[in-house]
């Protein structure tokens, strides 16, 4: 007598799967960029900090003009770059008279769109 599986037995295994498979991807779809969102969130709070930490010492922030490149210049981060977010885009600094706003552009590196993340609407 051969010991082997039978095509019923094979068969049911391979729905089974297939089930298992239905109800989890649909779960785990999405959760990438979700995870990429928070972590940018947190990257703008270190950048935030270091802001604050540089109106401090100079008692105003940079003009957007100088951007965050004023921070590698004055030496800010230890290894001399600026960070970037989760899919490798500068963040976008703007100066607004006694505050700013950090901004990445998200997933489609294009500015000004739907999935542009903004420092001001991060969870703080």
């Amino acid at each position: 007598m051969k010991k082997a599986f039978s095509l019923m037995e094979l068969m049911v295994v391979i729905i089974i799967l297939g089930l298992l498979a239905a109800f989890v991807l649909p779960n785990l779809t999405g959760k990438s960029e979700e995870a990429k969102d928070k972590i940018v969130c947190i990257q703008m709070k270190s950048i935030a900090q270091t802001l604050k930490m540089f109106k401090l010492d100079t008692s105003s922030y940079p003009q957007t003009e100088e951007g965050l490149d004023m921070l590698v210049e004055k030496k800010y981060f230890e290894d001399g770059k600026l960070p970037k977010d989760a899919w490798g885009n500068k963040f976008i600094y703007i100066q607004n008279e006694d505050s700013f706003d950090l901004v990445s552009m998200g997933s489609d590196k294009k500015e000004s769109t739907k999935d542009d993340i903004y420092y001001s609407k991060c969870n703080k």
